[in-house]
């Protein structure tokens, strides 16, 4: 098992790996595996991808994110920009289905709101919103009705999941009730619970995942 210093090290080295926190001053502290990330960046996108770099590296079980955003003089625009701003950018990407979601912009923070047939719908919408300027924070209320009424094939979950050398499906265990799937059992990394969850998302007639998987807890 990692000190909390080498992992505190391992953590600032993954984040200035990252092109976009080359100068970004992040600070990392370290406890028994929990990161916690402060300091200041000048946009969300950033702020995310610290957060992800930290998330990536081995030996975290898990991130408390403490980082501000402070766009300057040039970054602030009012919510009616932004919200003009998001919905041009909805309307470039065909993945998002703009005629379903709402948006509300307060003091640049976004909320988006809608029933959408698909999870990769939901996650262009948040794509769209993260990268523009003035936005510092996202909150993400789409919810997922499938358009198909067939009941989820556990087994097809099962087979996508083998098919990724990625992930150590053996400990991963699929429940599926109705168009509920529930993930169980022990992973490696936070990439390998990420990528399982958007494996079993992408199964048809799923309307949600519960991803129960625990971090392998290294001795």
């Amino acid at each position: 098992m990692k000190t909390n210093e080498s992992l505190q090290k391992d953590v600032q080295d993954a984040i200035k790996w990252e092109p976009l926190l080359h100068a970004a001053e992040i600070g990392v502290i370290v406890k028994d595996g929990i990161v916690t990330l402060t300091g200041t960046v000048d946009s969300y996108t950033k702020k995310l991808e610290a957060e992800h770099a930290a998330k990536m590296v081995s030996g975290v079980k898990a991130v408390v994110e403490k980082i501000a955003i402070n766009y300057g003089s040039y970054g602030k625009k009012p919510d009616a920009d932004i919200a003009s701003e998001i919905i041009n950018a909805f309307k470039w990407n065909w993945s998002v289905p703009e005629e379903k979601i709402k948006v509300k912009v307060e003091n640049g923070w976004v909320t988006v709101e809608g029933t959408v047939s698909w999870n990769y719908q939901k996650e262009a919408a948040n794509d769209s919103v993260k990268n523009l300027l003035g936005v510092i924070g996202v909150t993400n209320k789409i919810t997922i009705k499938s358009d198909i009424t067939d009941l989820v094939e556990k087994k097809e979950i099962e087979k996508a999941l083998t098919r990724n050398w990625t992930i150590n499906h053996d400990n991963i265990k699929v429940k599926v009730s109705a168009n509920e799937v529930t993930l169980s059992g022990i992973v490696n990394s936070y990439y390998e619970k990420d990528e399982a969850e958007r494996i079993a998302w992408n199964a048809p007639g799923v309307s949600s995942v519960n991803n129960e998987l625990s971090l392998f807890n290294e001795n």
